[in-house]
């Protein structure tokens, strides 16, 4: 049990994909401008993970034996089939969020980190169990970046900030802070 934690913990935190890896830094600064928006769209992307993990793990556990080779297509073609089911179920349920969150989701598809979750998960040798502990982990992950920029990006709103600083510029700013701040959980967590 408690390597499970660990494995979540670094995933959430230490090895967070969009903080320390810079995976998935497309809906990270295209989906951030909303609080609502931001959360929705972290919640697709840890069930997008979920589902890619038990995927991968079945892909490679059972089929991909002795072709590894073709892992990287397999995976590709698995994340791509369970984002546009997503994409569908998103449509029928929620219009609005389907268009709040607009090109932005069917871009799960070409997710860095969605596709990093089952390299990772497949070099690191996680069996099942570990291998949804981590995908909900790193989903957590993203969704936690998701949302802390989200709230800074609303916050900053309302402060007087430099013209210069407005866009593009103050959003990379507040991501390199942000990235700086996760990566203290490294030293926090290793000594133990």
């Amino acid at each position: 049990m408690g390597e499970l934690f660990w494995i979540f913990i670094s995933a959430l935190l230490i090895n967070n994909f969009t903080l320390s890896y810079f995976l998935g830094i497309c809906p990270f600064l295209g989906v951030s401008n909303k609080l609502d928006t931001a959360f929705r769209m972290g919640l697709a992307i840890i069930f997008v993970q979920l589902i890619t993990a038990v995927c991968a793990w079945a892909l490679n556990t059972y089929i991909l034996i002795y072709a590894p080779y073709l892992r990287l297509i397999s995976f590709i073609i698995v994340i791509a089939s369970t984002v546009q089911f997503v994409e569908m179920v998103i449509k029928k349920l929620s219009p609005e969020l389907f268009r709040a969150l607009g090109i932005y989701l069917p871009l799960i598809t070409t997710n860095c980190a969605i596709l990093g979750l089952a390299l990772f998960q497949t070099n690191k040798g996680y069996g099942l169990v570990e291998g949804l502990v981590y995908a909900l982990g790193a989903g957590g992950g993203i969704t936690l970046a998701l949302v802390i920029m989200a709230g800074i990006r609303e916050e900053t709103r309302i402060l007087d900030i430099p013209k210069l600083l407005h866009g593009t510029a103050l959003n990379l700013i507040i991501a390199g802070i942000l990235s700086m701040a996760f990566m203290g959980f490294a030293g926090l967590f290793s000594a133990n």
